[in-house]
């Protein structure tokens, strides 16, 4: 008898704690990690791209609060060019580009859809001589109005890393490096130094992920987080710092673990 209570006292401590761990690893921390307190209008957007084929592709990492005008005047102050839409010439040139190692500043990307919709803007900035290795962004406009009254818009910013096969449908292609969190911040340094950011925020992407796969079989790891800048309004350069929002307190311990873990890993 002494047996089988004991027994059944530790059956009722392992379904303890199983029921404990699914709380927090589906309930709780999903709910506290995520925050959209600067743009509720977000709460609901998925935060993943999806490819020609339907195939999720590239995660969302950044966001831009401004019009397509000063998108464009900002992405041109910091040193980044809209990329030519895909024709028979810029596919040709690209090509060329690449084989010739000859310069492409604003060589087109293939097309990721978010919502339905092909991106609207996409801009790149060269890694050396040919269109072969670059840092792009692919941007959808997804709120008219955001919480200040301006548009906002959500993109994916990665680092073409070279020219090849893609690992699930076959198809020539651009592979990107792992490091997603890299691109995001030097976006957001471009702009910031060339003075076209009034403020910066944070809001949850696709969470803390050390191990995924885009649309083209490309590694990528991230912590999950969207940094979003709010643009100067008209191109007008700001002198001074931009103010930057705060995150949660449980968002940053949670960003500062994830960063020590992924270093940890070797990542």
């Amino acid at each position: 008898m002494k047996q089988l209570a004991g027994s059944r006292w530790w059956l009722f401590i392992f379904a303890a704690l199983l029921i404990v761990y699914l709380a927090l690893a589906y309930v709780v921390l999903p709910v506290l990690w995520t925050h959209h307190e600067h743009e509720p209008g977000l709460a609901s957007s998925p935060m993943v791209t999806r490819t020609g084929a339907d195939i999720p592709g590239d995660p969302l990492n950044v966001g831009l609060v401004g019009s397509k005008e000063d998108i464009l005047r900002a992405m041109q102050a910091a040193g980044w060019f809209p990329a030519d839409a895909i024709t028979l010439r810029s596919s040709i040139d690209i090509v060329g580009s690449v084989v010739l190692d000859r310069p492409y500043h604003d060589a087109p990307v293939s097309p990721l859809y978010y919502d339905g919709k092909k991106e609207q803007l996409a801009f790149e900035n060269p890694d050396g001589k040919s269109a072969d290795r670059r840092h792009h962004v692919r941007l959808w406009l997804v709120l008219e109005k955001g919480t200040d009254g301006r548009p906002v818009w959500l993109g994916s910013v990665t680092f073409d890393r070279g020219v090849g096969l893609s690992h699930d449908t076959g198809q020539v292609t651009h592979h990107i490096g792992p490091d997603i969190d890299a691109e995001r911040g030097l976006l957001m340094r471009d702009l910031r130094q060339a003075g076209m950011v009034e403020a910066f925020f944070q809001i949850s992407g696709v969470g803390p992920t050390l191990l995924a796969w885009n649309g083209e079989g490309d590694r990528y790891y991230t912590d999950g987080e969207i940094d979003v800048a709010r643009l100067v309004v008209n191109g007008v350069r700001r002198i001074e710092p931009p103010a930057t929002l705060p995150p949660p307190p449980l968002i940053a311990l949670k960003d500062q673990i994830w960063h020590g873990v992924s270093n940890a890993v070797g990542q």
